[in-house]
């Protein structure tokens, strides 16, 4: 039997507009005390259904799963939601694409699961979960994942360490929930990548960025090409297959560097045209000359929450007039921001604002944003996350 919870008067309106989230602000009371990952009906004032979801202790005190009262939580819900997400990969042509094994199968919100993700590399898939009531059902979401996916997947790692909240006392470790595997290499649009999903973030690799990795390859051709923030080297290994005179991959983590270094040896081995440096990024863009007509900036999130977002912009605003003020005339310019508390506007403006102190003529070629595999909820705008644009200096 589900716990209710009732919430405010005239705080069901984002329910109605199936907002997958309920705030603790919004609520007025609660059936006993709920456990963190438990299973809650939320009603209106009135005791009118709204949506069942994963209760948790924090701000999203809900995360809804189904706004279907008579919609069960069990086996078969989880292998429905799966297939779902399942068809819609295959519907766009990622989900078995020669020369491609790399995808997001679950993006959160964005797939009406909100607090997991799933990506596949190859035939390992790997979760995360990202609140308490997906950690309790990951047995059965992975039963149900095998089954979906009908043998593309074999095996099946589980990395929710650092994602899930520390004060819920889960001690979660990470490792394989199902098979294990030692080969780490997949495929993305015909390149070898290693993925690190033992040590690396997020997932082990940056998927969202495949289709601005494709981009930049059409622009690449010739130019001297600088890759700051490297991690996995994504953007580099896609250069030089695009005609790249020289590419240069700057991470300040050393180990970013390694895997940066490993993933051009298998695409590349022995290729003159890369050199790979462990350093700051604001020393390096001091210290640079003018060598780089391509540069791509694709930094950590400056801001996780809007308590740093005064900080973040300012960071934007400063990287970016680095890279206008050392590129070369008709260069190119990727620049991205994947802070989910940083909107669109304020990015663009903190790019424009650069631009004008570096005194630099530059035109939009593209704005860019996640790829289809990572699909914003149409009711949960916030899941546009990543920003990005293509600029053309004179």
């Amino acid at each position: 039997m589900m716990r209710d919870i009732y919430l405010k008067p005239g705080k069901e309106e984002s329910l109605k507009r199936f907002h997958p989230w309920v705030f603790s602000g919004a609520i007025a009371r609660m059936e006993g005390r709920p456990r963190e990952g438990e299973l809650v009906a939320v009603r209106s004032s009135e005791g009118v259904f709204l949506a069942k979801g994963h209760f948790q202790i924090g701000s999203i005190a809900v995360r809804v799963l189904s706004f279907e009262e008579a919609e069960a939580v069990d086996g078969a819900f989880w292998e429905r939601k799966l297939r779902l997400s399942h068809d819609m990969r295959r519907a766009i042509g990622l989900a078995g694409l020669p020369g491609n094994d790399t995808y997001r199968l679950v993006h959160g919100e964005g797939d009406n699961l909100p607090g997991l993700v799933i990506d596949v590399y190859g035939h390992t898939a790997v979760m995360q979960a990202h609140s308490v009531g997906m950690h309790l059902e990951r047995m059965h979401i992975v039963e149900a994942l095998l089954k979906v996916m009908e043998g593309e997947v074999t095996s099946v790692y589980y990395k929710s360490e650092t994602t899930l909240p520390f004060k819920a006392g889960l001690q979660p470790e990470d490792g394989f929930l199902v098979g294990g595997t030692q080969d780490n290499v997949a495929m993305e649009y015909g390149l070898k990548f290693h993925i690190d999903w033992l040590k690396g973030q997020k997932t082990g690799f940056f998927i969202d960025q495949r289709e601005n990795r494709s981009l930049l390859e059409r622009y690449a051709k010739g130019r001297g090409v600088l890759n700051m923030f490297c991690y996995t080297g994504g953007f580099s290994v896609y250069a030089l297959r695009g005609g790249a005179r020289l590419v240069h991959s700057v991470d300040s983590s050393s180990k970013a560097v390694d895997l940066t270094v490993e993933n051009v040896a298998l695409n590349f081995p022995d290729d003159a045209r890369h050199a790979a440096f462990a350093e700051d990024a604001f020393k390096y863009l001091d210290r640079m000359g003018g060598d780089y007509d391509l540069i791509v900036l694709d930094p950590p999130a400056f801001a996780k929450h809007r308590d740093a977002l005064h900080n973040a912009l300012q960071g934007y605003r400063k990287l970016n007039a680095k890279a206008f003020e050392k590129i070369r005339p008709g260069g190119i310019l990727f620049t991205f921001s994947c802070s989910q508390a940083v909107t669109k506007e304020q990015f663009r403006t903190s790019v424009f604002t650069a631009a004008a102190l570096a005194e630099r003529r530059v035109r939009i070629l593209h704005q860019l944003t996640q790829p289809a595999d990572h699909p914003v909820n149409i009711y949960h705008p916030e899941g546009e996350y990543l920003k990005g644009l293509v600029l053309y200096v004179e």
